[in-house]
């Protein structure tokens, strides 16, 4: 099952592709829901917004059809992410580490949509190497919050399903939309009101401001 994506807004230009991740509470769920983000990410790799299946399971139940729920996971067995993923029911799986095609090639059995989460650090990524259905290009050190030079590189193509990850918050995410071009942006530690804690306000925030700069 891949993620069809690209909903339309009222005048029939396709929204930008909102993902929230690491939540780890029912009203952060919910929030990141009512507000209208398409994603809702849980992180099932070595972090601070770690979650367990069962936790995950619980807060995936209260997410809609329409808003893709995803595990991440980094540098982890596939057998290890396949069964994480099985239990918590996600619908998607995002790989942020050194995995290769053969991982892709082996998850592509579960039905699920594959994002492939890298960085841009010697060289650009470009979408669709590893059989992915989304590529995310996050900061050089993943989750670090830390911003990064969106107008340097050579992006993925306007047409490629890309996502543009790292030190984005509600105050920069319209000059990065503007700047890179993304299909969609994710967000964690930026709306966070300290590390691992998600502010509902900003949650809202981030999503507001990401649609208005489209």
């Amino acid at each position: 099952m891949v993620f069809a994506g690209g909903r339309r807004d009222d005048g029939g230009m396709e929204k930008l592709f909102v993902k929230v991740c690491g939540l780890r509470l029912e009203q952060d769920v919910d929030t990141a829901v009512e507000a209208g983000a398409d994603a809702i990410g849980f992180v099932f790799a070595e972090s601070p917004r770690r979650v367990d299946a069962d936790t995950a399971a619980r807060l995936a139940r209260r997410v809609p059809e329409d808003v893709l729920t995803v595990g991440v996971f980094r540098n982890q067995a596939v057998d290890e992410v396949r069964r994480l993923a099985g239990l918590a029911g996600v619908r998607g799986i995002q790989l942020h580490g050194d995995e290769g095609a053969e991982d892709y090639a082996a998850l592509r059995r579960e039905g699920v949509t594959l994002i492939r989460a890298t960085s841009c650090r010697e060289s650009s990524p470009r979408y669709g190497e590893f059989g992915e259905d989304l590529l995310l290009l996050d900061a050089p050190v993943p989750g670090s919050g830390a911003t990064w030079d969106w107008t340097v590189k050579d992006f993925a193509g306007a047409g490629d399903r890309w996502i543009l990850a790292g030190g984005l918050s509600p105050q920069n995410v319209g000059e990065a939309v503007r700047s890179a071009r993304p299909w969609g942006v994710d967000v964690s530690s930026g709306v966070e009101s300290s590390r691992g804690v998600k502010d509902p306000a900003l949650i809202t925030a981030f999503v507001e401001a990401a649609r208005s700069a489209r």
